[in-house]
Formats: C-alpha cells, structure tokens, sequence
C-alpha cells in the first residue's frame, strides 16, 4: 500500500451538512483527494459558500437541497443526484444539530427536532444511498458521523446522547446487512472541534474546563478529522467496516 491508496479520483461523494462546520471540512478534504462533491443541507447560502471554497481549491461541487428529517426532501435531492447522471462512491452523513436541556424539562419538540436530524436523517439518507450503490453493483462507503457521547454521557444534552448512541449501533447494523453488496459501513466519533454545534462554548469557563480533561489539552482543528476520512472513504480502508474511529484528543481515555 501507498499513499495513492488514499487518493478518490473518478469518485464522486456526497455530503449531507455540507454548509458549515466538519461538514464544509469534509467536503473540501474530500475534494482535495480527488472527488468529485455533491452538497446537501436545508442553507442553500452556506452550500454556495462551501462550494466557492472547493472550486476556489480547483475541485468540482454541486448542490442539492436537502432536510435530512423529511423522506420526501431526501427523495427529491436524490432525484436531483439522479439528473448529474453520476455514480455514488461515497456518503458522509454529517448532518446534526443540538437542543440543550434537562430531560425533565425539555419539550417533545426538541427531542423530535434532534433525533430526527441525528438518527432518523441518517437512516432515510443512508438508505438512498445504498439502493443506488446496490442498483449500481460496484459497492461503496458510507461514513456516519456519531460522537464521543455516544460513548459517555453530559447533563443536560439527553436526545444528542441517545442520538449518537444510535448511529454507532445503526452503523454496524447497516455493515452486516450491507457487506454483501460490497457496501463498506463505518463511522467517526469527533470530540470537541469548534463548529456551529458548539459556539461561543469552547471559549466559556466551562469550556475551558473540559478542554483542560482532554489528555492532549485542547479541541481539535478541523483539518485533523480529515485523515480518518480519508481512510474510510478510499481504498486504503477496504477492509473495513462495521468500525468507528473516535478523533478526540484521548478524550475518552481521560472520561474513564
């Protein structure tokens, strides 16, 4: 094996979240290998902003619309998938969102609003996904994003918890019915990066706090998620699925 291993030339991968945060990261990092990117989110003004920043980078973007909680938005942005008359390689389920508060207080809105988003958006997109790679017969990779609270748990953040708990064991779900297609299912589980998820509270006193547990003392920079999706997306990672790879600094280690 060598470093072309990693390369995604003649790809084209599709990323949900694509408009801000590790979704925009992924996108770029994706692109910057050699694939070809479609974009997905409900913001077609943060789309267009990520999709000047690939092709600012020399990599060709798209953009389809997209509201991950909805099977009828999903269907119609695959439609729009359909009508680049491209294959599908690559799938990073990256959309996500947060509703702070304490589960006896927190209204069914919140819960409906997060888990929809975080474990139902994954499964409806995920499953357009793989019918194309299926129909297609040649295979493919899907990577989901969970989280290190899949793993631990935080107060006042119930639904984002059981959400990502979920689509670690929904992962391995999807890699034991998928295998046989030749659909690889993997997933990464980021500690703290700044993103829109998390504004203004990594620089907060209690931010700083947990930044001061984490055994390597800091939140990680966008661009140090991108070598474990490169793994995951390219031939270097073939024999890989049913797996997630935690980006956290140690975190983990240091929450046992």
């Amino acid at each position: 094996m060598n470093t072309d291993s990693f390369r995604l030339e003649g790809r084209v991968a599709l990323i949900t979240g694509a408009g801000t945060g590790l979704g925009r990261q992924f996108a770029l990092t994706l692109a910057d290998a050699g694939a070809e990117v479609v974009l997905a989110a409900r913001r077609r003004d943060k789309l267009a902003e990520t999709k000047k920043l690939v092709e600012d980078s020399g990599g060709i973007a798209h953009v389809v619309e997209m509201d991950v909680t909805d099977g009828a938005s999903v269907t119609t942005a695959f439609e729009e998938f359909d009508k680049l008359k491209k294959p599908l390689d690559i799938l990073v389920n990256n959309a996500g969102i947060n509703r702070n508060g304490f589960l006896a207080d927190l209204p069914e809105a919140d819960w409906d609003a997060v888990v929809d988003t975080n474990l139902k958006g994954v499964f409806l997109v995920a499953q357009a996904a793989a019918r194309r790679m299926m129909e297609r017969g040649k295979g493919g990779s899907v990577i989901n994003i969970a989280s290190i609270l899949g793993y631990r748990v935080s107060k006042a953040l119930g639904p984002y918890i059981a959400a990502k708990a979920g689509v670690v064991h929904l992962t391995k779900s999807m890699s034991l019915e998928w295998a046989r297609f030749g659909i690889r299912v993997n997933s990464i589980a980021p500690g703290f990066f700044p993103t829109e998820i998390n504004d203004g509270f990594l620089e907060s006193e209690q931010g700083q706090m947990l930044l001061k547990a984490i055994p390597l003392r800091r939140a990680g920079n966008l661009p140090e998620i991108g070598g474990p999706l490169l793994l995951l997306a390219s031939d270097a990672g073939s024999y890989m699925t049913g797996s997630n790879i935690t980006v956290d600094g140690g975190h983990l280690c240091g929450s046992l």
